[in-house]
């Protein structure tokens, strides 16, 4: 069949008229016919596809939006209050400002480089921006080599390397027997901190406010480390309760101890980091104010102001009920219980933050922080773990989660995780067929976006990849909890707006039923739209659905530039449910200087 001509247009600042100019290269990857396997690898340098067919195709975007975060534009957020920082929230575009077109890579765009050595470099042509490793080069964040930027895994308090400030938190609380896992890191900065604990089996989200310091998110994820953007403000962070072993806070310029004015209390962010560390967690602080004594000058600050904020830190974090575990150097270190027996037993009638009434603890899509203490399922004795113990990892990915043993998620009984995760170890096996790069380090980043139990991610252990696993919001059941209950890391979100990434930040999407689901809700072109923004160029994605569902898809995605295959289900072709495979084709924009 003849191959389609790519319209060589963009989309401008009113994306739905007709979009008129000259701004896309395309250099097609290689696929054979229909009915043989798609090509998976990399290219790069393939010949301009100039055949014809008559078919309409999405043009792509100005240059000018290769970066674009529809949920967190510069631009849109000066509209909205800086109190609290809710101007760096998500505030989405509505239906009528929606972009229909495709988001362009940069001129000279290559591959990332593949891991381990991804963590250390990453090519300067795909980020263009040295702001960073001029503004962080004391600190020793990022440093430009030629054609590459290289990164040192240096931070602001951690001057000598991420792997020495982690060597230092190992000195204090035990970070590689399996019982720390899941971690979470609030400003992270290109987050070197997740980059270095990943050697050590903990795997850490990681997230920071779009713009802080020039694209920190967007180097995070181009070299293979889980990070998304966010902030904390008035929203709960979009996590289950009890999620995280530990949480990690280097001068990531978060103000804990400060009032919330018109809520009438303070210590609204440390409450809502409660809310997410499991019982018996840590929370780790080093920066401001911690060590105030020796560092007061160099952070231009007195020092009854410093020992004023570390005073009510401490006074809130025993609010919370949480021990002081150790202070040495630049670390703090503080422990959640494990339940809140002795807690509830012993509160004054007068405390300032008391329990919340209502259970509703794992929403957390669009809602806003309460100053309230997250209540703990109950416990029988002061010696038991708050929701159950949890296995050590690696164990723990394959052990039925507490959640599901104490039937705390609907629908959902052993049997039928046991069940899931045998379902999802044969269809991996059967994608290693279908893609024969899964298995050789083809893919790091990779997303699930409807993840269920996280089956998927389960069955892709061995490999050197993690995953983004999505449970989208007003799904049924609600696993997320469980997710993380199996050392594994995700979000929630609604597929009907843009998620909180950059442009080109994952290899691989898995999209099981997600269609069918959404098919009624929104427009699912615009949600592959967002698929085509936030894959890499050659990457591939792997939908699961009905054929008609598959059908619409391919015709959508034959005007995106994306080469795709229907394929049998893995139990043969009487199934009714399909697989189909597509792989995003290389294309870049021209230089700005030829655009109008």
């Amino acid at each position: 069949a003849p191959r389609p001509v790519y319209a060589k247009t963009q989309c401008d600042d009113a994306p739905s008229r007709a979009p008129s100019n000259a701004s896309g290269t395309t250099r097609v990857a290689s696929v054979a016919s229909s009915g043989a396997r798609l090509d998976f690898q990399a290219h790069h340098r393939v010949a301009l596809n100039e055949s014809s067919l008559a078919t309409e195709m999405i043009p792509p975007c100005q240059l000018k939006y290769s970066e674009y975060t529809p949920c967190h534009d510069p631009r849109r957020a000066r509209k909205f209050p800086k109190a609290m920082m809710q101007y760096r929230e998500r505030h989405c575009p509505t239906k009528d400002k929606l972009f229909r077109c495709l988001i362009p890579a940069p001129p000279n765009y290559k591959n990332p480089f593949t891991w381990p050595q991804s963590r250390d470099y990453a090519w300067y042509d795909n980020i263009p921006h040295r702001e960073l490793s001029i503004e962080k080069a004391v600190q020793n964040w990022i440093q430009v080599e030629g054609d590459r930027f290289r990164f040192p895994g240096g931070g602001t308090m951690f001057p000598h390397g991420a792997d020495a400030y982690i060597d230092d938190i190992n000195a204090l609380i035990p970070l590689t027997d399996g019982n720390i896992r899941t971690a979470l890191d609030t400003g992270c900065g290109v987050a070197s901190w997740g980059a270095f604990l990943l050697k050590r089996g903990i795997i850490t989200m990681s997230f920071a406010p779009r713009d802080s310091h020039e694209a920190q998110v967007q180097f995070a994820l181009e070299r293979g480390v889980p990070a998304m953007i966010g902030v904390m403000a008035t929203d709960r962070i979009p996590y289950p309760a009890r999620a995280f072993d530990m949480a990690h806070c280097s001068r990531c310029l978060i103000p804990w101890n400060k009032l919330v004015s018109f809520m009438s209390t303070d210590g609204l962010y440390l409450v809502e980091v409660d809310r997410v560390l499991r019982p018996g967690g840590y929370w780790i602080l080093s920066g401001p104010p911690i060590r105030w004594k020796k560092h007061y000058k160099g952070w231009q600050r007195t020092e009854e102001d410093l020992k004023q904020e570390q005073d009510e830190i401490e006074d809130l974090a025993k609010r919370l009920c949480w021990k002081k575990v150790v202070e040495k150097d630049d670390l703090a270190v503080w422990q959640k219980p494990i339940n809140h027996m002795e807690c509830a037993n012993n509160r004054n009638a007068d405390e300032a933050l008391q329990f919340c009434n209502n259970s509703d603890v794992d929403s957390a899509w669009y809602k806003k922080m309460e100053t309230c203490i997250s209540p703990l399922p109950e416990v029988q004795t002061e010696e038991e773990v708050a929701g159950g113990a949890l296995e050590n990892w690696p164990q723990r990915a394959s052990a039925v989660p507490p959640r599901i043993t104490r039937g705390s998620v609907s629908g959902i009984t052993p049997e039928k995780f046991e069940e899931d995760n045998k379902l999802w170890a044969e269809r991996a096996d059967h994608y290693k067929k279908l893609i024969p790069p899964l298995a050789k380090g083809r893919y790091r980043n990779v997303m699930d976006m409807d993840a269920g139990m996280g089956g998927f991610a389960a069955a892709l252990m061995e490999y050197p990849l993690w995953v983004m696993n999505v449970v989208p919001s007003g799904s049924a059941p609600d696993a997320l909890g469980v997710i993380y209950e199996r050392g594994f890391i995700g979000t929630f979100h609604d597929w009907c707006e843009a998620f909180s990434t950059y442009p080109r930040t994952y290899d691989l999407i898995h999209a099981n039923k997600v269609f069918s689901f959404y098919h009624d809700r929104c427009d699912i072109t615009y949600i592959l739209l967002e698929m085509d923004r936030i894959l890499r160029p050659e990457g591939t994605v792997i939908f699961r659905d009905t054929v008609e569902m598959l059908v619409k898809i391919q015709a959508i995605t034959n005007g995106m530039r994306w080469k795709s295959q229907i394929m049998d289900h893995e139990s043969g072709p009487f199934n009714p449910e399909k697989i189909l495979v597509a792989v995003k084709t290389y294309w870049t924009a021209e230089p700005a200087q030829k655009q109008q």
